[in-house]
């Protein structure tokens, strides 16, 4: 089960990502998503669980629960849909003249 992990400290580690949910079952992988144009953290990242009831527990548990002082958002992640493929989020739309 991959898992959304939201609200992270831009200091935060995946180490740290992964020893919090390994408490609770085994890990698969943890991943800290960062800037492409930084490296910096974009702080949230994504766990992913081999066993579902496992999974469901670190959520249960970590949801909310403080990470280097910020509130950890811990739900399910949810499959990107059609409309957030392929977006470039840097163009603010309307006309453009050459």
């Amino acid at each position: 089960m991959k898992i959304y992990v939201g609200n992270l400290s831009y200091q935060a580690t995946e180490d740290e990502l992964r020893e919090a949910f390994e408490a609770y079952g085994e890990v698969a992988s943890a991943t800290i998503l960062k800037d492409k144009l930084t490296g910096s953290s974009r702080g949230f990242g994504f766990v992913e669980m081999s066993n579902p009831a496992e999974a469901q527990a670190a959520i249960t548990a970590l949801n909310g629960k403080e990470m280097r002082g910020r509130k950890l958002v811990v739900n399910e992640a949810r499959p990107r849909t059609e409309g957030d493929r392929g977006r470039d989020r840097r163009s603010g739309g309307g006309q453009r003249s050459w």
